[in-house]
């Protein structure tokens, strides 16, 4: 893999130092915090089907989480 020089303000930099740990490098630094590939890169990886039938569970757990939080607050009134 190669390498690319960039610009950081001095306050940018400070940052990344900041929240360097001892044991990586500035890049791998870099790459921890901002967080990992971007959710764009998932785009296409589930087929139509799957994806409706994963927004079936998400519907159904908040459902049931809803239900849960629901009954909860019955309770306490």
């Amino acid at each position: 893999m190669g390498t690319k020089t960039i610009r950081l303000d001095e306050d940018v930099y400070d940052r990344v130092r900041a929240e360097k740990r001892d044991d990586e490098t500035f890049s791998e630094a870099i790459d921890r915090l901002i967080g990992g590939p971007s959710l764009l890169e998932l785009t296409g990886i589930l087929s139509p089907e799957e994806a409706d039938e994963f927004r079936e569970v998400i519907d159904d757990v908040d459902t049931d989480a809803r239900d849960d939080i629901d009954e909860l607050v019955d309770r306490f009134e």
